[in-house]
């Protein structure tokens, strides 16, 4: 018996919907699946007949191996490796990582929509200082359409004196699927600035 898959299976994110068809060839019976070791995607499910679906939970790398093999003929099952990668659904990274401009912090980040639909995408950046009262310094409220790669979204204000932790949040929603996407990116240490009052 031979497992006709390939190792790499398709790639997915999140709560996306996954459905894949093991197969196998052999003398022409019923066969079994069976997960052996390693751990499949929380949220899908390998069936007896060799079809995994669901909704993945969470992104990562995923190896496991599978085993098959025809009904009254356990002792002759063939086992086989595969990974499947569960991609963040809304990536983001810097562009061009904030950094103090005289009284301002300014930067960019990246925004990545890897999923087939369009989402409605609220992007957020603030500055913190040490008393805790976060200052905007960037804000936007778009549509992020499906497959779109690396859009550059800028933010930057002038602030007071002092040191400033910036963060930046985004959040894509799916309205029809009744799903959110969050990412974050923080600086590693604060940020001071020196001139103004």
């Amino acid at each position: 018996m031979v497992i006709e898959n390939d190792t790499d299976l398709p790639d997915t994110y999140p709560h996306a919907d996954y459905q894949l068809r093991f197969h196998a060839r052999g003398r022409g019976g019923s066969v079994h699946w069976k997960l052996e070791k390693g751990a499949i995607p929380p949220g899908l499910k390998l069936e007896d007949d060799g079809v995994l679906h669901g909704r993945p939970e969470h992104t990562g790398e995923f190896q496991f191996t599978l085993s098959v093999w025809e009904v009254g003929r356990r002792d002759e099952a063939v086992q086989k490796g595969f990974t499947l990668r569960v991609h963040s659904a809304l990536m983001l990274n810097w562009k061009n990582y904030a950094q103090v401009q005289g009284n301002r912090i300014d930067g960019s980040v990246k925004v990545t929509n890897t999923t087939p639909d369009d989402m409605d995408l609220t992007f957020i950046v603030v500055a913190l200082p040490p008393n805790g009262r976060a200052v905007a310094i960037g804000y936007q409220h778009f549509v992020l359409p499906r497959g779109v790669i690396d859009k550059e979204l800028p933010f930057g204000d002038t602030l007071p004196h002092g040191g400033y932790v910036v963060r930046v949040d985004a959040v894509g929603e799916v309205a029809a699927k009744n799903v959110i996407y969050r990412e974050y990116l923080q600086t590693a240490s604060a940020l001071q600035v020196t001139v103004g009052p």
